[in-house]
């Protein structure tokens, strides 16, 4: 018995994860007659959580579905800005350091992994803390346990956080997170801070942020140029920003 024959289409902006023969217009796929729709989209090299409304002869079905002989699947790419439940939370695996940094700047739940701990326990953390892993990984965005995941599609970290800001739109408050840990800032009088501070930078600097977290202080000293050059580009792509505390993530 000859196996089932459906026809498939691909958004153009899935066309980055499937074969050359497939990306323009229609293309013959043959099934098994007993795989999902969702497995046979990610065994043509589309990671689930890149594929959004999924049509068998127009009308949207869920991934479960078992295509038939002759069906015409067309797979569309994911909804900017995507909804969730609540405001984005993200899990960034260790290859996406600069992007961590970069979201937390803005005030974006940020969490990263400076070490590889694998993928099951990176999905598992997902999962746990309802975060949206962001990877480049396309075989870990396939694990079944995943919260939810996200294709980071650029090499290029202004290009990934444009990217991800785009997709989820997250709300935004620069200046008050912690690059380093992801834990949140406060003012801290530079008296407080004497024991941690160079003579220099006490004597040339009177505003100052600390982090609850890891105690970790900024002041706004040489990088502060080019980072709040980033901080107003996406401000003023994406949305208003808090008020920031009086030091900001500048320095260390």
């Amino acid at each position: 018995m000859e196996k089932p024959q459906i026809w498939l289409s691909f958004a153009p902006e899935l066309h980055v994860f499937v074969a050359a023969g497939k990306r323009s217009g229609r293309s013959a796929v043959r099934t098994d007659g007993v795989s999902t729709l969702g497995h046979v989209v990610e065994s043509l090299g589309v990671p689930l959580t890149e594929a959004g409304a999924l049509l068998v002869d127009g009308r949207q079905v869920p991934p479960s579905h078992i295509p038939a002989d002759g069906d015409e699947v067309s797979v569309l790419g994911v909804a900017r800005p995507q909804p969730l439940a609540g405001p984005p939370r993200f899990l960034l695996d260790v290859h996406l350091g600069t992007l961590a940094r970069r979201l937390r700047l803005l005030g974006v739940d940020a969490a990263y992994e400076s070490v590889d701990i694998g993928d099951p326990a990176l999905a598992t953390r997902s999962a746990a803390e309802q975060r949206v892993l962001l990877s480049r990984d396309r075989g870990l965005l396939r694990r079944r346990e995943l919260w939810a995941g996200a294709y980071v599609y650029s090499h290029r970290p202004p290009e990934q956080l444009r990217d991800v800001l785009s997709r989820f739109a997250p709300p935004l408050a620069p200046w008050t997170r912690c690059t380093a840990c992801n834990g949140t800032l406060r003012e801290a009088a530079k008296e407080s801070l004497h024991e941690r501070l160079e003579h220099g930078t006490e004597r040339a600097y009177d505003a100052f942020a600390q982090c609850t977290e890891c105690g970790q202080v900024y002041w706004r000293g040489a990088h502060h140029a080019s980072l709040n050059a980033i901080v107003e580009e996406s401000v003023r792509e994406f949305g208003p920003h808090a008020a920031r505390p009086a030091g900001g993530p500048s320095a260390p």
